[in-house]
């Protein structure tokens, strides 16, 4: 069974990328309302993840034709995180792009000379691209911490 899709409501911003972080894809369209929020992830087969009690009075989400996950509001995005692994009963995979949540794929260092930053390049010998929108990643400091929050879950 494929893993789950998501599509995170105009306050869930923050989940959508660690989500992505945590190997899931999670769509986030800013300031999307609750409507074409159901519509598309309906459309697109994802779950609904929103705090919005609104949402859940939806007929196709009272039905269960359209999954939903009412996510604690007030929580930061990684207990946000947390709590939608544990509900569904999830385990992290490969990280996703954080800004599209297209999958990485490991591009040679020559490839990106002149892309990545000189003191990365210089400093990293592994770095990754997205299939879909290009961007560049490796494993500096900010994926490091990224890394130690996912496991600190675990």
């Amino acid at each position: 069974m494929p893993p789950p899709r998501f599509f995170c409501d105009a306050m869930l911003g923050g989940l959508s990328r660690w989500l992505r972080a945590a190997g899931y894809d999670a769509a986030f369209e800013y300031g999307i309302d609750d409507g074409s929020l159901v519509r598309s992830a309906a459309e697109q087969g994802r779950i609904v993840l929103s705090s919005d009690g609104g949402v859940f009075e939806r007929n196709v989400i009272k039905g269960g034709a359209v999954r939903a996950l009412r996510v604690p509001r007030a929580s930061p995005p990684v207990e946000q995180l947390a709590f939608v692994l544990r509900t569904l009963s999830l385990v992290r995979c490969a990280p996703r792009c954080m800004a599209c949540g297209g999958e990485l794929r490991e591009t040679s260092k020559l490839e990106v000379e002149g892309r990545a930053p000189p003191r990365s390049y210089a400093a990293y010998d592994r770095f990754w691209t997205c299939a879909v929108c290009n961007k560049l990643y490796w494993h500096g400091t900010h994926w490091s911490r990224i890394t130690k929050a996912l496991e600190a879950m675990s």
